[in-house]
């Protein structure tokens, strides 16, 4: 068990702590989620069945520890209309893969899309995380989310539309 757990660190730990803070947008919070993560992950890795990917069911187990941080703190609806400040967070993520903020830099309208999640809902934000940050497939976000394909599908347009609205609004409102 200890070298399938080492494994499963190892292979997933970077996208798991993006994850999650793209969801909650603090890196104190996030790290202790992911700790949340890794205990649920030991107590439950001896039933996994198998019904699913490893990484499937560990991004399960990190949404439902990020709603439950969520309800917990009755913050939801603050959380999803914070923006976030990628210039303030430039560091927060030190890993040798490239943070998000690094992505982000490549690309202007990458860099505005990141600030426009936030006027998504926060189905349509984990939906767009998971499949186009995290490049999951639509299989594998329905499992992750528990919900069918064509829900995924469906919040995935509808996501889409709303970062497109909210794109053209910025631009439309800020002239360079």
């Amino acid at each position: 068990m200890k070298e399938s757990f080492q494994e499963l660190y190892e292979e997933y730990h970077h996208d798991l702590f993006s994850f999650i803070f793209y969801m909650v947008k603090d890196k104190p919070t996030t790290e202790d989620l992911v700790q949340e993560v890794y205990i649920r992950v030991l107590k439950s890795f001896d039933t996994f069945k198998g019904q699913s990917s490893r990484k499937t069911w560990l991004f399960s187990i990190a949404r439902h520890v990020t709603i439950d941080f969520f309800r917990k703190q009755g913050r939801r609806n603050k959380q999803t209309a914070q923006r976030f400040d990628f210039d303030e967070h430039v560091n927060l993520l030190k890993d040798q893969s490239p943070t998000p903020y690094e992505i982000a830099e490549k690309s202007e309208e990458i860099q505005l899309m990141y600030q426009c999640l936030d006027h998504c809902t926060e189905d349509q934000r984990a939906v767009i995380i998971l499949r186009y940050i995290q490049q999951m497939s639509i299989k594998e976000t329905a499992d992750i989310l528990n919900w069918t394909t064509s829900k995924v599908k469906t919040t995935q347009h509808r996501a889409i539309l709303s970062l497109k609205e909210q794109m053209l609004q910025y631009k439309g409102g800020h002239t360079e």
